[in-house]
């Protein structure tokens, strides 16, 4: 093992931690089986890996025979067979030739291999999101799921293609090399074997003991660069507050920790390096004793001795690589297990076998004794019962996390009831195809969702072959039409990936004229106006009563002034419908809902 390798050890402890899956045989196992589909192509890679190393592990017999007949004719004072030498050569030539073509097809097959794995995963998980029910995505964060799709395949399909490659050419390389080290000499197999292993043995065990100094370096790299990040968000704040000093003097402490932690980690590493050098260069001064003995007594030739040297190197990398490869593969194996984690998550509940649509439907919506919560949460909604009639428009309000976008989500069935049931024109939408369903609802979120490309294809969204005169139709309704008008290209505006090149308001504006373009029989509101401005909210509350009328629509809405024409207005608290009536029969009852309209309108007032 040589000072580099023994660096390259520890430094391995110095970098990310290694994830360990929970489930390592199990995980490995399914993997495997995905591996498996292409066993005619790992076939052939393995055969590639075991001719690509015999030929260069053949390469230094083929030395050793050249060395030789130069050395004969020097020592017999002969000509040089200049004839052998040529063969010989090109004998080399053709054999590094050879390893390089087989070493060229086992990486070229083996990308294959890799990146057909990842696709495949990829292909299963873009199918199982669609699959999955909304509180999936609800109780995981979208940038731990984003990093199974990315990260973690990524590492999958890169440890395959080097660190599977490389281990199958260090069992390879290792074997044969021993095989051919023990044919030239026992003695000195055994001597070079103890030398590597000894080394290995002392930078395993500095390794071991240096493991705390390393995940001591990296806390404080991570709390060093989370101030940094932290203090470069808050650079305003910092200012307006006068707390320059401050900042500076909390990452001077933390940089001066990290260059400690940093001092004592680099340590161990350097200690290690002049031990290994000792090692290998006693070990390597036995042999070379050793062999000159043999070499002067005809035992050995000068030939074999460059070869069996040759041997100890090529042997003494992959023993060390092997260390470092097994715990790629490890940290490959716990990302692909994060990737089947999802693949084995519940999906939704399957669709009805001989699914029902509404003929002539109306829009009429029933919940009946409905309750709701997560599987590891308390009830959001408890025995929940409301009756809506065709082409009435219901207001939904109640403080902040009281339910509101819960009730309307189970109307969506992004959520599948505890019990109860919620019915459309008496059929019960468990009966109903999701997609079915979907049709006959339209949905405007608080959050607005647009996605990189034209303003007219997404105010197009969900809709198929739509003229572009419906597309202008809806933004004139939306109040969208003159903005859009202003900008460049009009209705062929390319929206950016965040969608920065158009304010939220006018985002807004855009998710109103896609819900008003889709027509749908029941339209749901969830704070639609709550980005726009004044004005321009009453044009769009003008545009929506149009698009309300003979529709059964759902109004989520904070302020109360909006929502006062309502035909029936759902008090939200806490999971359970406190109160419901028309605006007038509300303060008549001077409950919940006239506190909430009488404190909003208070604060108008001031």
């Amino acid at each position: 093992m040589n000072e580099e390798q023994a660096v390259d050890v520890l430094a391995f402890d110095d970098g990310m931690s290694v994830d360990k899956a929970k489930d390592s045989k199990r995980t490995a196992k399914r993997l495997l089986n995905y591996l498996l589909k292409q066993q005619y192509k790992l076939l052939i890679v393995l055969i590639a890996t075991v001719l690509a190393c015999l030929f260069t592990l053949a390469a230094p017999l083929v030395i050793a025979e050249l060395i030789n007949t130069l050395l004969a004719s020097i020592t017999t004072h002969q000509f040089v067979d200049w004839q052998q030498m040529g063969r010989l050569t090109m004998w080399l030539t053709f054999l590094y030739l050879l390893s390089a073509s087989f070493n060229y097809v086992q990486q070229y097959i083996m990308s294959s291999v890799s990146q057909t794995l990842s696709l495949t995963l990829r292909g299963e998980l873009n199918q199982k999101m669609a699959k999955l029910p909304l509180s999936y995505f609800d109780q995981h964060q979208k940038g731990a799921l984003m990093s199974r799709f990315t990260n973690d395949l990524e590492r999958v399909a890169d440890v395959l293609q080097n660190g599977l490659l490389q281990l199958m050419s260090a069992v390879v390389t290792i074997m044969a090399a021993l095989v051919l080290m023990f044919w030239i000499e026992p003695l000195l197999m055994i001597i070079a074997v103890a030398t590597i292993l000894l080394g290995m043995i002392v930078a395993a065990s500095i390794a071991n003991k240096s493991q705390a100094r390393y995940r001591r370096n990296q806390q404080a790299l991570a709390e060093l660069n989370g101030l940094i990040e932290e203090f470069f968000t808050g650079s305003q704040l910092i200012k307006a507050f006068n707390q320059q000093e401050y900042a500076i003097e909390k990452v001077k402490k933390a940089n001066d920790e990290l260059y400690e932690a940093s001092r004592r980690a680099q340590l161990m590493t350097n200690a290690v390096t002049p031990l290994i050098r000792l090692l290998n260069q006693l070990g390597y001064v036995v042999m070379a004793v050793i062999s000159a003995i043999f070499v002067l007594n005809g035992r050995l030739s000068l030939g074999l001795v460059q070869a069996f040297f040759q041997y100890v190197n090529q042997v003494s990398e992959p023993v060390t690589e092997t260390a470092y490869i097994l715990n790629t593969l490890q940290a490959a194996v716990a990302s692909a297990e994060r990737v089947f984690e999802v693949l084995d998550e519940a999906e939704e509940m399957p669709e009805a076998a001989n699914s029902q649509q509404i003929d002539h439907a109306q829009g009429a919506v029933c919940f009946e004794h409905v309750s709701f919560g997560y599987p590891n949460g308390g009830k959001l909604m408890t025995d929940v019962t409301i009756t809506v009639n065709a082409g009435e428009k219901v207001a939904i309000v109640g403080p902040t996390g009281a339910g509101k976008t819960t009730l309307v989500n189970l109307l969506m069935r992004f959520y599948e009831l505890d019990s109860g049931r919620i019915t459309i024109d008496n059929v019960d939408i468990t009966q109903m195809s999701r997609e079915y369903l979907h049709e006959l609802l339209g949905m405007v979120l608080q959050d607005t969702w647009l996605f990189g490309g034209t303003i007219g294809d997404n105010i197009a969204y969900g809709r198929q072959n739509v003229s572009e005169q419906e597309i202008i139709a809806a933004a004139q309704a939306a109040r969208a039409d003159h903005f859009i008008r202003t900008l460049p290209d009009g209705y062929q505006t390319i929206l950016n990936d965040e969608t920065t090149n158009i304010s939220q308001g006018q985002r807004q504006l855009l998710s109103i004229a896609r819900a008003i373009l889709a027509d749908p029989l029941i339209l749901i509101l969830d704070e639609a106006t709550s980005s726009v401005d004044t004005r321009t909210e009453q044009e769009v509350q003008q545009a929506m009563a149009r698009l309300m009328e003979n529709r059964t629509s759902f109004v989520i809405a904070h302020r109360l002034s909006t929502i006062i024409d309502a035909d029936l207005i759902l008090v939200v608290n806490e999971g359970a419908i406190v109160e419901q009536g028309t605006h007038e029969q509300l303060l008549a009852q001077k409950g919940f809902y006239a506190e909430l309209y009488n404190s909003q309108f208070a604060l108008a007032s001031a």
